[in-house]
């Protein structure tokens, strides 16, 4: 039996139609903000057929500005006193990414002076363009020189909450004094 595509063609099809669909994945993203049916159904409403709003079902698009607090467009994707507050809270660690418009801050492993013989790696994940509790996330991984290589250990469950209320803090310290 032969097929409709020649044999040159079947070793990166495959490949190819796979890359495709995982980079069309890669911009389908969760609403964050609830959606407000106050408005929905009333005269002149686009969306009261469409249950993820305006742009729900759109595979491809270029991103939109986003309004900032008081409607101007640009700016960065999550409240700035959380990001700068998390920026502020990491310190002067090795960062290996910041994202401002996915809201991802991630560090690169580094051993602290006192215990030279483990090392430790945070992420820090920001929700909402609001200032609140839930909208930071802070993760911590450690691991432990073992046999000459690293090992993952545990990491005690107030680490990531103490840093999370670090960042908080020093959000609402920032936003007090009116500082992004």
């Amino acid at each position: 039996m032969t097929s409709a595509f020649p044999n040159s063609i079947r070793p990166w099809a495959a490949p190819l139609i796979g890359a495709i669909a995982l980079v069309a994945c890669s911009y389908a993203k969760p609403n964050p903000t609830p959606p407000n049916f106050a408005g929905i159904g009333s005269g002149g409403d686009t969306t009261a057929n469409r249950a993820g709003g305006a742009d729900s079902g759109i595979l491809f698009t270029y991103p939109k500005p986003r309004a900032g607090p008081d409607g101007a467009g640009g700016g960065i994707g999550v409240n700035p006193f959380l990001w700068r507050g998390a920026l502020l809270t990491l310190g002067s660690l090795p960062l290996v990414a910041a994202d401002p418009f996915g809201g991802v801050i991630i560090t690169d492993w580094y051993s602290p002076a006192n215990a030279p013989g483990e090392r430790f790696k945070e992420s820090v994940f920001i929700f909402s363009r609001n200032l609140r509790s839930d909208a930071v996330r802070v993760n911590v991984f450690r691991q432990i020189s073992r046999n000459g290589g690293w090992v993952d250990a545990p990491v005690s469950p107030t680490v990531p909450i103490e840093l999370q209320t670090k960042v908080l803090d020093e959000a609402r310290r920032l936003q007090a004094r009116g500082q992004r």
